[in-house]
C-alpha cells in the first residue's frame, strides 16, 4: 500500500471482528517493523508485551476500565512499555529538562509505527492510555525499570470506522 494510502486509511477502531487469530509470526513481524522508529541515541527502549491467548487476554482486560472493555472486545493486546532512565539521559543525568519524557516520546514513535505496520498487515488497532499500570506489571512481569505507557488493540475491524475531523495545515502550522 501507498504510504500516503497507508496513512488515510489507519483508524482507532472501537470495534473488531470475533475469532479471527492473529498469529505470533505476524504480531512479531509487526514488531520488528516498529523497531524501526528512531529512538534517542538509537537506544531502543521501547519494550512490548503480547497478549494473544485468551488467559493472557483476560488479564489485559481486566487492566482496563469498563468502556476499553468495550471498545477492544475480541482484540489481542499489546503493552508497550519504555525503559526509564535511559532516552534522554547520559552518565544517569538527564540531559535536558525533558529528561524522562524522551522515553515517551521514543515510545510514540515506535507506538505509531507499530500502528502503520499493523494496518499495512491488514489489522487493525485502538492506542489506550488508561490502564491500571500497577496491575499490568504484576500479571505480565513487566519491570520496575519499565514505565508502562499504552495498551494497543490489535484486530480486524468489525465495519469502517469513520475518518473524524482534522486541522487544517494552516491552523498548526507557522511560517
Amino acid at each position: 500500500m501507498e504510504f500516503k494510502d497507508l496513512i488515510k486509511e489507519r483508524r482507532s477502531v472501537r470495534s473488531y471482528q470475533a475469532g479471527k487469530e492473529i498469529s505470533d509470526d505476524t504480531i512479531k513481524e509487526i514488531i520488528e517493523e516498529a523497531l524501526m522508529a528512531p529512538s534517542w541515541k538509537n537506544y531502543q527502549t521501547a519494550r512490548f508485551y503480547v497478549a494473544n491467548t485468551p488467559e493472557r487476554i483476560e488479564k489485559v482486560r481486566a487492566c482496563m476500565p469498563e468502556f476499553n472493555q468495550k471498545s477492544s472486545a475480541n482484540a489481542s493486546y499489546v503493552i508497550t512499555t519504555y525503559v526509564k532512565d535511559t532516552a534522554g539521559f547520559t552518565a544517569g543525568n538527564p540531559d535536558n529538562e525533558l529528561g524522562n519524557k524522551w522515553g515517551a516520546y521514543d515510545l510514540g514513535l515506535s507506538n505509531a509505527y507499530f500502528v502503520l505496520s499493523a494496518k499495512n498487515h491488514g489489522l487493525d488497532t485502538l492506542i489506550m492510555g488508561l490502564r491500571d499500570a500497577v496491575e499490568l506489571r504484576k500479571a505480565f512481569n513487566i519491570p520496575k525499570t519499565e514505565q508502562v505507557a499504552a495498551i494497543i488493540a490489535l484486530g480486524y475491524a468489525e465495519g469502517t470506522p469513520v475518518l473524524r475531523a482534522r486541522k487544517t495545515v494552516d491552523e498548526v502550522t507557522q511560517f
